[in-house]
C-alpha cells in the first residue's frame, strides 16, 4: 500500500483540477498526477445547432477568453460558407485582428499580474493572505495599477469590437458584423479618457524590464524549476516563419531544435495528431502520431511560440525576443519559469499590433463579408493566450453540426503540465513526511506557469477551500493542512 499526497483543488487557475502523489514507505516520490476533474460537454450539446451559431455559443466555454474561441469557431464556419481566412475582405481580417490582439493582451496582463506575479513578487514560502492580488497593491501600488489599467484596455478594445467585454459577439460569417469609427478608434490613441495604446506599449517595455532585472536576481532558480525537455507548437506566419496568432501554419520542433512538424497548413492538422485518454482525468494528451505518445506531446503557450518562431514583426518585440534567446544560449528554451518572460514579450508584440491597426483607415471601411461556395466542414486554428486552439466542424445539408472536435490549448499542455508536477514532486516531496505550505506551493507555481484554463470557465473572486491529508500505509493520518 502506498501513501498519496491530495491537493485539492489546485488554486490560482482558472477551473477545477487537484493533484495527488503517491509515496512509498521511505517518502519517496512514485508518481504524481495532475487530474482535470471537470467535465464540459459542448462537442456534444453543440450537435444539432446551425453552423452559425457555433461561434456565439462556444464562446462560453470560457470568461477568461472566450474571443478565442469566438474567432476559432468564426475562422471555420468562414469555411463552411467558402471563404479561406485570405479571402476575408482586408478591413474585417483587420478588425478580427484587433479584437484578437485585445484579447491576448488582457489575459496575458491578468495572469501575469493577477495570478503569477504573487509568487515571483513574495515567494512561495509567503502568508497566502499575502500571496494575491490585493498583496501586490498594497506592497507594489504602481505595479498593480498598471497591471489593472493594462487588462482594462484590452477589454476596453474587445468592448468596442465585440460590443462588450465578455461574451460579444463581433464575426458573421465571412467577415464582421460592424466597422470602427473615427470617434471609437480615437479613444484608444489620444488617451483623454484612458491610458493611450501609446502609454501601453511603454508599460508593456517597463514590465519586461522588470522581469529581466527579476531574472538576473534569481537564474539559479528560475533555469532549473520545474525545467525538463519537451516538444514546442504553435503557429507560424506562412511567409517567414515569424510568431503568428491569428492563422499561420503549425510548426512543432523537438528539445533539441529539430522540426517535427512542418509548417502544415490548418486544414491538414488530423493527419497528424491523435489524442490520448487516461482514466484519471476528463482532460485528453494530443500528441503526434508519427512520434507516439511517449515522444510525440508538446508545449503550446507563450514560451512553445517563441520557441518555433523564427522573429517578430514588430521592432520592440524582436529585440525583447532576441535578447530572451540569449538566456538559453540561442538554443531551444525548455525551461518552464520563462514562460512569465515570453508571455510579457507577447504582451508587448500584441500592443505594437493594436497601435498599428487602430491607426489604420482600413478599419474604418464598410467592406465587411465576403461570400463563397458552400461546403460541409470547416477547420479554425488560432493561438489563444494559453496556445494552439483547433475547432473542427461538419455540418449536414439542412446546416445542422453534425460532429465537433475541440483541442483547447490546455489540452496541449496536459502531459507538460503532469510533467511539471512529477518534477516538483521528484525534486521537492522526496524524503519530506511533512506537508509545508512552501511545498504546496511550489507544484501550483509549476502549474501556474502555462496559465492553464481547466474547464475553460471562471471562479468569481473569493477563497477557495484547499485541503491536503498526508496518510501513511496503515491508513494513519500523519499531517494535514487547511487553507
Amino acid at each position: 500500500m502506498s501513501q498519496k499526497l491530495v491537493i485539492d483543488p489546485v488554486t490560482r487557475v482558472e477551473g477545477h483540477g487537484k493533484v495527488t502523489i503517491h509515496l512509498d514507505d521511505d517518502n519517496n516520490v512514485k508518481d504524481a498526477f495532475f487530474h482535470i476533474v471537470e467535465f464540459r460537454g459542448f462537442e456534444r450539446f453543440i450537435q444539432g445547432h446551425p453552423y452559425w451559431e457555433a461561434p456565439v455559443m462556444v464562446q462560453r466555454l470560457c470568461g477568461i477568453c472566450p474571443v478565442s474561441h469566438h474567432l476559432a469557431a468564426a475562422k471555420a464556419i468562414d469555411q463552411i460558407v467558402g471563404i479561406e481566412p485570405e479571402d476575408l475582405s482586408i478591413p474585417a481580417q483587420k478588425i478580427r485582428k484587433l479584437l484578437h490582439f485585445g484579447q491576448v493582451f488582457q489575459s496575458h496582463a491578468l495572469h501575469f499580474f493577477y495570478l503569477a506575479s504573487p509568487d515571483l513578487l513574495f515567494g512561495w514560502d509567503a502568508d497566502p493572505l499575502k500571496r494575491n492580488i490585493v498583496g501586490v497593491a498594497m506592497e507594489y501600488p504602481k505595479l498593480a495599477k498598471k497591471g489593472i489599467l493594462m487588462r482594462k484596455f484590452g477589454q476596453e478594445i474587445i468592448k468596442l469590437v465585440a460590443g462588450k467585454r465578455i461574451h460579444g459577439i463581433s464575426t458573421t460569417p465571412g467577415g464582421v458584423h460592424k466597422r470602427i469609427n473615427a470617434k471609437e478608434r480615437n479613444y484608444f490613441l489620444d488617451g483623454k479618457d484612458i491610458p493611450s495604446i501609446n502609454t501601453m506599449i511603454l508599460w508593456a517595455v517597463e514590465i519586461i524590464d522588470f522581469i529581466k532585472e527579476y531574472h538576473l536576481k534569481n537564474k539559479e532558480f528560475l533555469d532549473s524549476f520545474a525545467a525538463y525537455p519537451s516538444g514546442h507548437l504553435g503557429l507560424v506566419n506562412k511567409e517567414n516563419g515569424f510568431l503568428e496568432l491569428y492563422d499561420g501554419n503549425l510548426r512543432a520542433i523537438d528539445a533539441s531544435e529539430n522540426i517535427t512538424l512542418d509548417d502544415v497548413p490548418n486544414d491538414d492538422y488530423n493527419q497528424h495528431f491523435y489524442e490520448g485518454v487516461e482514466k484519471w482525468s476528463y482532460l485528453k494528451f494530443p500528441y503526434l502520431k508519427h512520434l507516439g505518445r511517449k515522444k510525440g506531446w508538446n508545449r503550446v503557450g507563450p514560451l512553445a511560440r517563441l520557441n518555433v518562431c523564427e522573429g517578430i514583426e514588430t521592432p520592440l518585440a524582436e529585440k525583447e525576443r532576441l535578447e530572451f534567446k540569449l538566456a538559453s544560449n540561442g538554443k531551444v528554451n525548455n525551461m518552464t519559469m520563462h514562460t512569465h518572460w515570453a508571455r510579457l514579450i507577447e504582451i508587448l508584440y500584441c500592443a505594437e499590433m493594436m497601435k498599428s491597426l487602430l491607426e489604420d483607415d482600413d478599419i474604418l471601411s464598410n467592406d465587411l463579408v465576403r461570400k463563397g461556395e458552400r461546403r460541409k466542414e470547416g477547420i479554425g486554428i488560432i493561438e489563444a493566450p494559453r496556445g494552439t486552439l483547433i475547432h473542427h466542424y461538419e455540418v449536414d445539408d439542412k446546416d445542422r453540426i453534425t460532429r465537433c472536435n475541440l483541442i483547447v490549448s490546455t489540452t496541449h499542455n496536459n502531459e507538460p503540465m503532469n510533467q511539471a508536477v512529477r518534477w516538483v514532486a521528484n525534486n521537492v516531496l522526496s524524503g519530506e513526511p511533512k506537508i509545508t505550505e512552501g511545498m504546496m506551493n511550489q507544484i501550483e507555481v509549476a502549474i501556474r506557469a502555462y496559465d492553464p484554463c481547466l474547464s475553460c470557465a471562471t471562479h468569481a473572486l473569493g477563497q477557495m477551500p484547499l485541503e491536503i491529508n498526508l496518510i501513511d500505509n496503515y491508513g494513519n493520518l500523519i499531517d494535514e493542512r487547511r487553507r
